[in-house]
Order: C-alpha cells, then structure tokens, then sequence
C-alpha cells in the first residue's frame, strides 16, 4: 500500500449516557454533535514526555465519540483498526491531533476508528447507590458494537476488526478479552506498553477509594457525586490521587481503574472466545523513564521496565497462548537525540499517528528531524499495518526488535542495556 488522501468522518456520537450511567445507542438523528467533545479531565502526569496536547478541544460529560479515517480510494472491505488511547484512566482523547490516523489508513489501506471514553472518576467511580465501576470498559464495548453495525457504511469490513490500545488502551484492550460481552467484536489485537500491574484492581479496592473521594466531596459542600459540578468532581479527583499515591507509594497506578469483581468484568481468567486470537504485544526499551521510581521501586529505569513492562507481558503472552491465541512480540529501541527520556513511555506514538505539527517540541522527541521520525514511522507502521491486515507483523524493522530472539517465548529476559533516565540514580 502507499500512502494517498484519506477520507475524514466525525465526531461521531457512538452512544450517549447520563452521568455514571451505562451507554446507548443513539439514533441516526443523535449521531452528528454539532462539535467535538472530549471526557472533563486534568492535566496529564506525561506532559512533561509528550509536551501538553496541541490542540484544545472542549470537555464535557457528552463526550462519547469518535472519529473514522479511511483510505481515500474509497471502496469497501477494509480492515478495521479500533484505537484506545492512553492516560492512566484520567487523560486523553482519541479525537486529539496526536492521534491523527491519515497515515496509517493511507499507507496501509485501513479503516481507522479513534474512540473517547470516559475517564478518571466519570468513567471508573466505585461507589454504592453511585456507580459500580467499568463504565468506560462498557464505553468501550458500546463502541466497538458500533463498529459493527455502522463500519461497512465507511468502506470498513466489521468482520475484521483489530483492537489497538496504548498504556491504559492496551490495558483495556486486555480486559476487553477477559469480558464475555466483547466476544467476537474483534479478531486481531494491538498492546504498545501495558503497565499490567495496573490493568484492573478488585472491587472492594476500588471502593475504599471511592469511599475517599466520597469524603472529600462533602468536605466541599457537594455531597452527591451525581449533581456535583463537573470542577468540583475534576477537583476531588486530584486530591483522591494524591491521597492513593501516598498510601500506595506508587507513582504509575492511577486512583480511578477498571475493576474485578463485578458483572462486566467478574474474574481476571480470559474468555473462551479468544481462542485464535491475533496478538501483537510489545513494550519500548526505556518505558519506566516516564516515571519516576515509587516509594518500593528499583531506581534504574532498565530494571523497572524489566519488572513493569516485559515480564508481565510474557506472562501474559503464556497465558493467551495456553488459551489458543497466537502472539508475536516486539521491543521499540529508538533513543532520539536531545533528550535523557530515551525510549520512553509513548514515543512510538509518532511514529505510529500524528502529524508534525501535533508533535512539534515534544520533550520526548528530542532535537530528532521531523524527516527522520517520518523515515522510521513508515517502517514501524509497515509492521502494524502487516498485522492488521495478515495477522503477523512480518520481519521486524529497525527500530524494533524481537525481544525474544535466540531464545524460548517464555524464558526470562534480559535486560537491554544500562539505560539511565532522567528519574535513576546518580
């Protein structure tokens, strides 16, 4: 495929839902809002990797859309690529520039669906008489059963769909094979740095929490969760967290996550329906450079990578081969010049989607030429798109590599070198 015009639809309302509500399909009248909307929201902790987002798109609690890019050579029966953002649960948009996906479609020929969700206390609350949790899981849902009635209307072909997520994405998109109502919504799957550790957290836990932030709400006079102004929920939210970072001493779980235990998401065993499943999984080389070390955590960045990022997901790959999923690994090596994150947390995204403008002064990019991060993205996405459209990536590219050469699947790995980050010790 070689890259062309794309065609551009949206937002899209994909569903609708009252405050701490469950989603609903709209009706072909609801579906076109008369602007974008994005999940109220904070600032993100990556700021400082990624630069703030470019582009300042309104928030508000209608935020259930999408957008569809698709090749510009129109046609039907293209391969469907979902995307789910990161952000720890509490940031992002897949409406944000630096998720753009003309190059991806064009390039690769693909249908190209990214997806809001709701986030942070709006999507994940744990509350009794409130809200049991998940919502932005069964946004999720709600969105992908979109795909399948309305993608063939956009040249998509809603029988060949692949789920690709991003940190908090990938981390959804593995719950999304643990949940019996997302079966046979998609057949191939995408994980770039699932921090899996954090991917879901029993319920009983998450209602302490919700318990905390109940508490600090009252103390500033909005007892109900369900009527509080949105700045007072946003509010509450950031001294929940800060209360959850100094009991737990982590710095990567966020206080608002998926949860186990409840109808939606009852156990953490994989459903039956991922038998034959296309998985392509992998992490970059320094992703812990993003994050400073917690309270119990190692100070070199390579070694909270190795514990954070790889080991957990060999043991995940185990896992869904021992349920009949196929798997194919990857590690993305690039460290750009001009800057000490090194192969952080989300710089492959570049390289995956966006334009240069949504990326310009990125911190993590470095003093890196727009050229060359153009040269090496159309390689990386060579292989993302091979595996959308064949089920495996096919020879890995520089900057990636397989993780796993010259050895077993599922021996221990090494570590890839003496990385320090800006947060290891001297």
């Amino acid at each position: 495929m070689s890259g062309g015009p794309v065609l551009r639809s949206g937002p899209l309302r994909y569903a609708t839902a009252r405050r701490f509500g469950l989603p609903r399909p709209v009706s072909e009248r609801e579906r076109t809002p008369p602007h974008a909307l994005i999940c109220p929201q904070l600032p993100s902790r990556l700021d400082a990797v990624m630069g703030p987002p470019r582009d300042r798109i309104p928030q508000d609690e209608d935020c259930l859309q999408l957008s569809v890019t698709a090749p510009g050579t129109g046609g039907g029966g293209h391969p469907v690529v979902v995307w789910f953002h990161g952000g720890g649960f509490s940031s992002g948009s897949g409406l944000c520039a630096w998720y753009d996906a003309g190059r991806l479609a064009a390039e690769g020929g693909l249908v190209v669906v990214s997806v809001n969700y709701r986030l942070g206390a709006l999507g994940y609350l744990v509350l009794d008489g409130v809200s049991e949790g998940n919502l932005g899981l069964y946004d999720q849902v709600a969105a992908l059963c979109w795909v399948q009635d309305h993608i063939a209307a956009y040249g998509g072909d809603p029988g060949n769909v692949t789920v690709v997520g991003q940190s908090a994405g990938a981390l959804s998109a593995v719950l999304l094979m643990r949940m019996p109502m997302a079966r046979g919504l998609f057949r191939r799957v995408v994980l770039q740095s699932a921090p899996l550790a954090i991917a879901a957290r029993p319920v009983r836990d998450a209602a302490e929490t919700g318990r905390v932030f109940a508490d600090h709400l009252r103390r500033i006079g909005a007892a109900d969760p369900r009527t509080a102004p949105v700045a007072a929920l946003l509010a509450v939210q950031a001294r929940t967290a800060a209360d959850h970072r100094e009991r737990t001493g982590s710095t990567l779980e966020p206080p608002f996550t998926p949860v186990t235990g409840v109808p939606a998401l009852p156990g953490t065993g994989l459903d039956p329906g991922v038998r034959g499943t296309d998985v392509f999984y992998g992490w970059n080389a320094d992703d812990m450079s993003a994050f400073p070390p917690g309270r119990d955590d190692p100070a070199e960045v390579c070694e909270r990578t190795r514990l954070g990022y790889r080991e957990p997901l060999a043991r995940l790959a185990a896992e869904l081969r021992r349920a009949g999923a196929r798997t194919h690994a990857y590690r993305l090596d690039w460290r750009p010049p001009g800057t000490r994150l090194g192969a952080t947390h989300c710089v492959e995204l570049p390289l995956l989607l966006g334009q240069e403008r949504a990326w310009y002064q990125a911190p993590m990019l470095g003093s890196t030429p727009w050229p060359e991060i153009a040269a090496l993205g159309r390689a990386v996405r060579g292989a993302w798109i091979s595996f959308v459209r064949t089920g495996t990536p096919g020879p890995l590219p520089a900057p990636l590599t397989d993780p796993y050469a010259g050895a077993l699947p599922d021996a221990p790995l090494t570590t890839t070198g003496p990385f320090r980050g800006p947060h290891s010790a001297a």
